[in-house]
């Protein structure tokens, strides 16, 4: 079993930006020595995302944006803002709905996905972010 590191960064906008990675995972893999295995995707913070979805403009600009504020309104006075005096308490909470990592399966160094899956991160700060997303890629 042999394990390598890849990493790559992102630029992010503020509050809700959903970004299609999944080229530059898929690059990761062909740039590694690992055929067949599993990637880890991992955004070190505590305020980004990484999950899949069918990337299409309703789903990425309405509807997941929709369910986020639904769920975790941004503009809730969070517990969070009086022990940091910042304003990115349902960041924290969206960020830990969703997660910060996810496993995929790939075979030939291709990632193995459904017909319309691709892989996101999700910015869920109240500010634009620099992010360095890692794939920890791990087979033989």
């Amino acid at each position: 079993m042999t394990t390598e590191m890849m990493t790559f960064e992102l630029q992010t906008k503020a509050n809700y930006e959903v970004i299609n990675i999944t080229e530059q995972v898929q690059k990761c893999l062909k740039n590694s020595k690992i055929n067949d295995g599993i990637v880890n995707i991992h955004v070190a913070g505590s305020t980004g995302a990484i999950s899949t979805i069918e990337y299409e403009p309703g789903l990425v600009k309405h509807d997941i944006k929709e369910l986020l504020e639904k769920l975790i309104p941004y503009d809730m006075n969070y517990a969070h803002h009086k022990t940091w005096h910042d304003y990115n308490g349902a960041g924290h909470l969206r960020s830990f709905l969703i997660k910060t990592s996810q496993v995929f399966p790939f075979k030939n160094q291709k990632l193995i996905l459904g017909t319309w899956q691709q892989i996101v991160f999700i910015e869920c700060d109240e500010k634009a972010r620099s992010r360095k997303i890692y794939c920890m890629i791990v087979g033989d």
